[in-house]
């Protein structure tokens, strides 16, 4: 019997790739959009509407899954944007919006998931996080703040599950070629204006990411990355996937703060 894989945020970039990845190698797959007039699809790759901010609207998509295939093996948390501000500028709506789905909505999934897994005794957890969740940037102290909680969910999360034979992996995203600065990425006003006190921060330090993920690779590493945590019941409890991230969280891990700091104030001429 084929597993059931629920991934969210999976219209465009990484997620919408390892949906149909996921499909076509066997797994029936239910890819969460907030478009809720989208076709539900057929075969293996199924849409379904989820929005998570929307708390019943994820009870809605769960009951739905569980109504048609009587079970979740594996939720692939992946639903996320990033915020482009400085501290100091980003506003309260801004800030609350970036935890209420990078974090809030990444909570709430697994909580409505868990009990189905929980009787089920087995199930996959994955949570599509990022090296950021490792390091701190300049202008993305939100989403990195975001991706740290994230990381810190994951691990405590997976200590909690252990009696119920429920695995709990992060994948630690790098930079990747999507529609993310396009669709993905929102950028606060003032700090993007010429008014703004970081505007000498803000010409030197967005074009590199810009250029970075606009010439990135194809994500399919994600891809393949989450299949294999589907697969390999001992697969690493986080993997750093992309150039970045295989770069800097070994970094970080063998070198002191202080040491790390300025590798990366080197790295980005800050």
């Amino acid at each position: 019997m084929s597993k059931v894989v629920f991934i969210t945020g999976a219209t465009s970039g990484m997620g919408e790739l390892s949906a149909k990845f996921l499909s076509d190698n066997g797994y029936i797959v239910y890819a969460g959009s907030r478009d809720a007039t989208v076709a539900e699809g057929s075969s293996n790759l199924k849409h379904i509407y989820i929005d998570v901010t929307n708390t019943q609207s994820i009870k809605d998509a769960v009951a739905k899954i569980i109504k048609n295939e009587g079970k979740i093996d594996v939720l692939v948390n992946n639903a996320g944007f990033g915020l482009l501000a400085t501290l100091e500028e980003g506003s309260d709506e801004e800030i609350f919006k970036q935890f209420d789905v990078n974090v809030f909505g990444l909570i709430k999934t697994s909580r409505e998931v868990l009990p189905y897994m929980r009787e089920a005794k087995s199930g996959v957890i994955i949570n599509i996080s990022s090296f950021l969740g490792k390091m701190g940037l300049p202008l993305l102290s939100h989403y990195n703040a975001s991706k740290y909680a994230v990381e810190g969910i994951t691990d405590s999360l997976r200590f909690e599950t252990l009696p119920f034979g429920i695995r709990v992996h992060s994948i630690e995203s790098g930079l990747f070629g999507t529609n993310f600065v396009k669709k993905g990425l929102i950028a606060n006003a003032k700090t993007t204006s010429e008014t703004s006190p970081y505007k000498d921060l803000v010409a030197h330090f967005v074009p590199i990411v810009a250029k970075a993920i606009n010439e990135g690779p194809t994500p399919q590493p994600i891809a393949d990355a989450i299949k294999m945590i589907i697969e390999d019941e001992n697969a690493p409890i986080a993997v750093p996937v992309g150039v970045e991230a295989t770069t800097f969280v070994p970094m970080r891990k063998s070198l002191s703060d202080e040491e790390f700091e300025q590798k990366i104030k080197e790295t980005f001429g800050l």
